[in-house]
């Protein structure tokens, strides 16, 4: 099946790659052409574990093309793909400029009949909109459908070629016929496929992502809470998350959420709520929950020191989570702000995001290229985001390179009796 995805970020480039994978001729487009250029020459803009081997592979086959030509790929599809991105406007709204005038381009190039795919994460009402778009512009024969992605970075190959469910909003038996058809390679272990109409299929993804975000700030705030009484929140999740009601999945107590979806996406379910008349009360509590748990780990570095003007720290972990370079709405950021303007400087790694962060942040703090590295003449360690590697430390190292002997875990990896034992202070999120 010949395929257009229009946008070639994270979400576009894993779709087009995973079709084109399933022997489909797939042609990724953006208007970018200094990406574009890096796309042909097989260099992924974007830290994703698998995806470069597997776009290579396509490309090399000749299933896999990249172009800025949008006119032209449209024309040469029968489904197109809209994964283009949906900003934050400053009221929490999805911005849907980019969506609304890729429909314009799709309309006007509209050479015969064709299925168009929502990926991008739109608020309800979208596909009707973008199916008015298109209409003004053709006469030509089409459908829309809502097609929410469920990508998890760091895991968005197996993702989406091991699907817990698809969901598909349409009201087109020929629209299905070829969801079904595109799709089949990845549900042949039985999972589902979920048809449903296209308003409940864009409030799916909100809600799922509202859902996720609410465990992780419940989890945080139950972590609060512990400190205040004296509890531990590693031994609470598992009293609660052994219930089959409940479940261990995002009941991690940590430094909060960040990334592209869950902040941007809690924010725009609120919004589209109140645009419809109805002021929600658990969501925006989970987004509050969050901000605040971002501020937890400077509140401790400075409640353990006391001035900080002077002091000098060690960041572990950038990215907002591991297996990801993506700096988008990152607790280290607050972090790194707060410090800077009491005074302290940083030295940052990360496994992935070092050149990102750079791009952020500048010279505002110094970048090490080894995590040990970062210790160097520290006062305290600080552990912002959980990636495998830190979760062996190398105490005698460490202690070598610390001034001060003092530990921040903002995921709780670390054994807080043992890095004690060894003469170390030991800050977790909600453990004594």
């Amino acid at each position: 099946m010949k395929i257009a995805i229009l946008g070639s970020g994270y979400v576009g480039l894993v779709v087009g790659t995973c079709f084109a994978d399933t022997g489909n001729r797939v042609t990724c487009v953006d208007v970018d052409d200094a990406k574009i250029a890096r796309l042909r020459r097989g260099d992924v803009p974007i830290y994703e574990p698998g995806l470069e081997e597997l776009l290579q592979r396509n490309v090399a086959e000749g299933r896999l093309f990249f172009g800025t030509d949008v006119g032209g790929a449209v024309q040469a599809a029968q489904v197109v793909f809209i994964a283009v991105g949906t900003p934050q406007d400053e009221d929490g709204a999805a911005d849907l400029t980019h969506v609304l005038a890729v429909a314009d381009t799709i309309g006007a190039n509209m050479n015969d009949p064709k299925i168009v795919v929502l990926k991008s994460t739109v608020p309800v009402g979208t596909n009707r909109k973008v199916r008015e778009r298109i209409a003004a512009k053709t006469t030509q024969e089409f459908s829309v459908v809502s097609n929410p992605e469920f990508l998890k970075e760091g895991a968005a190959i197996d993702d989406f070629t091991k699907p817990d469910r698809v969901v598909v909003g349409c009201d087109s038996p020929k629209a299905r016929a070829i969801m079904e058809e595109l799709y089949a390679p990845f549900l042949r272990t039985g999972k589902p496929m979920l048809i449903m109409d296209p308003a409940s299929a864009e409030m799916t993804k909100y809600a799922a992502n509202a859902m996720l975000a609410t465990r992780i700030s419940f989890m945080n705030e139950m972590a609060r809470i512990c400190e205040a009484v004296g509890a531990d929140v590693n031994q609470v999740r598992k009293g609660i998350g052994t219930d089959a009601r409940i479940g261990f999945p995002f009941l991690f107590a940590g430094v909060g959420y960040g990334g592209s979806c869950f902040p941007k996406d809690v924010r725009a379910l609120v919004s589209t709520a109140k645009e419809h008349g109805y002021t929600p009360h658990i969501v925006p509590a989970v987004e509050r929950v969050n901000e605040e748990q971002k501020e937890l780990l400077f509140a401790k570095v400075k409640k353990h020191f006391g001035d900080l003007k002077g002091k000098h720290f060690a960041v572990w972990g950038l990215a907002f989570k591991p297996k990801t370079d993506d700096m988008r709405e990152a607790p280290s950021l607050v972090l790194i702000d707060s410090l800077l303007k009491a005074g302290a400087t940083v030295t940052g790694f990360d496994p992935e995001a070092n050149n990102e962060a750079k791009r952020i942040l500048g010279s505002r703090i110094r970048f090490a290229d080894q995590a040990l590295e970062a210790c160097t003449g520290a006062d305290a360690l600080i552990l912002v985001t959980e990636w495998s590697e830190f979760r062996h430390l190398d105490l005698d190292e460490i202690k070598s390179r610390l001034k001060q002997r003092v530990l921040f875990d903002g995921r709780n990896i670390w054994d807080g009796e043992r890095v004690r034992a060894q003469g170390f202070t030991y800050h977790g999120i909600g453990v004594r």
